[in-house]
């Protein structure tokens, strides 16, 4: 019998081989749809539960605003938070996001309405809400107030960004007096919350809009649910902080697919400038 004399492949010849192989397919992680990548399009949501795959922020912007003119993103993280792992993880997200901070805030118009939008970035540190992510956001509701602006923020957020400690959760305050302004000035907030919003952002901003929207299936909530589990010695059920438990509680005003945002906020928007928004 003849003998395979072939040298076979070590580890990283295999690993290499692997990497070559085309990334094409995805799953969904609510239905488990397999999706054919390339019928992907610019909305990225399942067909089968339309469940919204994540997006960066100017992906987001994209699809939401007619023209958009970012303003303070020269910020940066302060000289103070000096841990050599910390700079590496803010120099690789920098490079991933194309932006200088975890929320792209600006100015853009939807369908026709001049609004202060700020868009959170999930891949900046799972979009954590550090101390300039803060600034960011407390100067565009203080921005939108000088102007007499509406605000639209998505929220996309892990929570408060640990290697900053105090200063991080400090930020939960800060934007929400900014907030308060705003609201005091009789301006319209609407909060967009996207997969996932948890932590110190949902304790503080996302939940503290005029209108609280929320994509399909988007995970919503404060403690995670390990936390929770070990805490209560119980297991939560499945559709535990998911968009459609939240709004069956009445925690949210409406689940708004990616489709319909821009029609949605069109409505909102058209109904505030014309009077109608008792805030």
């Amino acid at each position: 019998m003849e003998q395979n004399n072939a040298k076979q492949p070590g580890p990283a010849e295999l690993q290499k081989r692997m990497d070559q192989i085309p990334d094409v397919w995805t799953k969904c992680p609510i239905c488990g749809t397999m999706i054919y990548k390339k019928r992907f399009d610019r909305f990225k949501e399942c067909p089968h539960c339309h469940y919204g795959f994540r997006l960066g922020a100017q992906e987001r912007v994209s699809l939401l605003c007619d023209d958009f003119t970012p303003i303070n993103q020269e910020l940066q993280t302060p000289t103070q938070f000096q841990d050599s792992k910390y700079l590496a993880k803010l120099a690789q997200a920098r490079k991933v996001t194309g932006l200088n901070e975890g929320v792209l805030t600006g100015t853009g118009t939807i369908a026709g309405h001049r609004t202060a939008v700020g868009v959170m970035d999930w891949r900046f540190i799972m979009g954590s809400l550090g101390s300039t992510t803060g600034e960011l956001l407390a100067r565009l509701f203080e921005f939108a107030t000088e102007q007499e602006l509406p605000v639209v923020i998505f929220t996309a957020s892990g929570g408060a960004r640990m290697q900053e400690g105090i200063h991080s959760l400090m930020q939960m305050a800060k934007v929400s007096e900014a907030v308060a302004e705003h609201s005091r000035a009789g301006l319209v907030y609407i909060s967009y919350l996207c997969d996932p919003t948890t932590g110190g952002v949902t304790a503080s901003f996302a939940m503290e809009g005029d209108l609280l929207l929320s994509e399909p299936h988007a995970l919503i909530g404060f403690a995670g649910r390990r936390v929770i589990e070990r805490t209560i010695q119980q297991v939560p059920p499945k559709d535990f902080q998911r968009a459609e438990t939240l709004l069956k509680h009445g925690f949210l005003d409406a689940i708004v697919p990616r489709r319909e945002m821009v029609n949605t906020l069109d409505q909102i928007l058209a109904i505030h400038e014309g009077g109608g928004w008792n805030g």
